[in-house]
């Protein structure tokens, strides 16, 4: 699962020598503050509490395990906490797989799950805890996100089972990095196309699941956001592709 590579030991921010037990500490404080949450959500969604808080449980553990292993600063900080808030509000809706249907209340917590999206990494900034760990945390509870919602997409009936391409695209890629070992080589720090294409990708996964979109104007939105991720990946591959050793 992508989730593991928050486990790597190639993550470029090196662990410091004495790890400070205050991160951890409140880490672990925060994600049982935000049990109840994930559970919370699922009610809500007439969904599972259980599998709910369980999939949260198993993202922070994961996360956990991360950052006490790579997390070089001595602060927590409000940014990984909006993290774990969003993987928090993101595993709630996981729970809505039980009973997968569009909805304005689905809808409008995705809409604040996504609209979080961009304040952890302005806190890392104007806080001075910017740490790859954090980048990692806040892009594969991003890539959860993307496959809960295409997922309910496709079992609500909204649109046809070729929607989880914009939900299984991060994991073909790392399932892709284990067969082909040049797919793993850094890439260029292209952070503008990636994260426009990742806005688009979850814009349209919340605009279809709410009851707004149907029929050929939910493939539209869908078929348009799974060319643009088509395309990302595509120029990555590419890249690697020509830059790969023999």
């Amino acid at each position: 699962m992508a989730f593991s590579n928050l486990l790597r030991p190639s993550l470029r921010s090196p662990a410091p020598l004495q790890r400070p037990n205050g991160p951890l500490t409140r880490f672990v404080l925060s994600a049982l503050l935000l049990s109840p949450l994930a559970g919370g959500v699922a009610i809500i969604l007439n969904g599972s509490p259980a599998f709910g808080v369980g999939v949260f449980a198993a993202i922070a553990t994961v996360a956990g395990v991360g950052l006490w292993r790579h997390y070089p600063h001595a602060r927590l900080g409000g940014c990984n906490f909006v993290t774990l808030l969003r993987a928090a509000l993101v595993a709630g809706v996981a729970g809505a797989l039980a009973a997968p249907a569009q909805g304005w209340v689905l809808a409008a917590i995705a809409a604040i799950a996504f609209a979080l999206d961009g304040v952890d990494g302005r806190l890392a900034r104007t806080s001075g805890l910017v740490s790859e760990f954090g980048a990692r945390f806040d892009m594969e509870v991003d890539s959860v996100f993307a496959l809960v919602l295409a997922l309910i997409v496709w079992l609500s009936g909204t649109v046809g089972v070729w929607v989880l391409v914009l939900g299984v695209m991060r994991y073909l890629w790392v399932a892709a990095g284990w067969a082909v070992p040049w797919i793993n080589a850094p890439l260029p720090e292209d952070v503008l196309r990636r994260k426009s294409v990742c806005v688009i990708q979850i814009a349209a996964l919340v605009a279809l699941v709410a009851p707004l979109l149907s029929g050929a104007a939910a493939a539209l939105v869908a078929g348009s956001a799974a060319a643009a991720l088509l395309w990302s990946f595509g120029a990555d591959t590419l890249w690697l592709w020509r830059r790969r050793t023999a």
